[in-house]
């Protein structure tokens, strides 16, 4: 008896929640950080290559991920029904969340391929200049059939993470980075032979390295003895109707929740094009910055759900609070250290993105540098906001979050982005000032909405 309760002391111990939240939270921020690092070889190595072709890709790869992260909601609905079922050792709706999930992604991704397709015709109607629409186009026709596995890494990635076994997604993200790598050197400069292909070699290389990615993931789930036993692939074609209108109940306000946040940062490019082409490849070397710094706390909130998913599932209360202040209290950490880097070091930092025989490197380290100023300072607010979306996701609450999201991001921080930045004459500072306050308020909301959760839960349970 004694031994039994020392046993759960240490279960829900702060030092065991922050060992746990840690064990799985690394391999996932390693992940994100990994994915991210395709995109920003896409951006260095297009940089190096010339200013035009990287603001095309800006706003292509920007349009992309719109598409592709909102898609991405159905996969993160996997998340919480995956990690409460894992807590209630229920292997069978483990599977069946996992590759119902996976039904809805496919049929997601037949259904927006024309929408991409047809991209270039949208950007000049949204302003932007033909030759650079065009190059868009051109990199968004070949880079939107890495939609499919993409996506489906996505659904591999929140089983293994809902078993609190994300190594590999790390390892495989790792690989396919290097791929990305090798193929963007070889096939945008024309390197070892290969044929110089500008944006359109940027974008094979990313639909070469995802599909890498999935396949690596793909054998480890049908072959890897841990995972085997949950016959994921086995019957595929089986439809588990249940599951998937769960799924599909959850994942759509998570995928509105992101696209809002999203759309906020792709709406923020498209005003950034508006100044000019120099304006707008220092914001996205900017928002490449901060991309990267903000795939730890993302990574984290990953965690965050699974971790909150399971203990729910277990009926542990006390283990579910410790679990989100451990990892609210690492992620803000974190952010802090990322705000000061912004800070301290922006010229440097820009200066990786930019060669120095560009005509325009002066211009862009000019423009990028102040942006970075205003980064640093939402870096913490960002962190919070997804902390908190994470941890609601955990014990299912997604449709009030999404209202949360859609009005702060738009009605507010649109808003403000284009008040400070036009109305006020402040430009691209202002513009992302508007971002700031956006992710501020969302950052508030949520977490009160979560306190007000627990708060029921907890009576509820006792």
């Amino acid at each position: 008896m004694d031994t039994q309760a020392t046993g759960m002391r240490d279960e829900q111990s702060w030092a065991a929640h922050a060992r746990a939240t840690l064990a799985l939270g690394l391999p996932l921020v390693g992940t994100q950080i990994a994915q991210i690092a395709i995109a920003t070889t896409d951006v260095v190595m297009l940089g190096w290559y010339g200013t035009a072709e990287l603001a095309a890709t800006v706003l292509a790869s920007q349009a992309f991920f719109v598409v592709f992260i909102f898609g991405s909601g159905f996969a993160n609905a996997i998340l919480p029904l995956a990690a409460q079922a894992e807590g209630r050792n229920d292997p069978t709706h483990v599977r069946r969340s996992v590759r119902m999930g996976m039904w809805i992604l496919l049929l997601y991704g037949v259904v927006v391929m024309p929408f991409l397709w047809y991209l270039e015709p949208a950007l000049i109607a949204l302003g932007q200049k033909p030759e650079l629409a065009a190059l868009a186009s051109d990199y968004i026709r070949i880079a939107q059939w890495g939609m499919f596995p993409g996506l489906m890494m996505m659904a591999l990635r929140t089983f293994f993470a809902a078993r609190s076994r994300a190594a590999i997604v790390l390892w495989s993200a790792i690989i396919g980075t290097v791929v990305n790598g090798i193929f963007n050197y070889g096939l945008i400069f024309g390197n070892f032979g290969w044929p110089e292909m500008g944006v359109r070699g940027a974008a094979v290389a990313s639909v070469f390295s995802s599909t890498v990615i999935f396949l690596i993931m793909t054998g480890w789930a049908m072959w890897h003895p841990r995972h085997r036993e949950y016959r994921l692939f086995q019957r595929f074609w089986r439809p588990e109707w249940p599951a998937f209108f769960e799924v599909f109940r959850l994942g759509l306000p998570i995928g509105l929740t992101i696209l809002a946040e999203v759309g906020l940062f792709l709406a923020a490019s498209v005003m950034m094009g508006w100044l000019g082409t120099v304006q707008l490849a220092a914001h996205g070397i900017a928002i490449q910055l901060a991309s990267i710094s903000f795939m730890i706390p993302l990574g984290l909130s990953h965690a965050a759900t699974v971790r909150v998913g399971q203990a729910y599932g277990r009926g542990n209360m006390a283990g579910l609070a410790r679990a989100s202040h451990v990892v609210m209290a690492l992620a803000v950490a974190i952010s802090f250290a990322a705000a000061a880097l912004f800070w301290l070091a922006p010229e440097a930092l820009v200066s990786l993105f930019v060669d120095e025989a560009n005509d325009d490197a002066s211009q862009l380290l000019a423009v990028a540098v102040p942006l970075l100023a205003v980064a640093a300072c939402f870096q913490v607010v960002d962190a919070i906001q997804v902390i908190g979306a994470g941890l609601l996701r955990g014990i299912k609450d997604t449709r009030i979050p999404m209202f949360i999201a859609v009005i702060s991001y738009w009605p507010i921080g649109l808003s403000a982005a284009y008040g400070l930045g036009f109305g006020l004459g402040l430009g691209g500072p202002g513009i992302w000032g508007g971002l700031a306050l956006g992710l501020g308020v969302a950052a508030v909301l949520l977490n009160l909405r979560f306190a007000n959760r627990h708060l029921f839960l907890d009576i509820a349970k006792g």
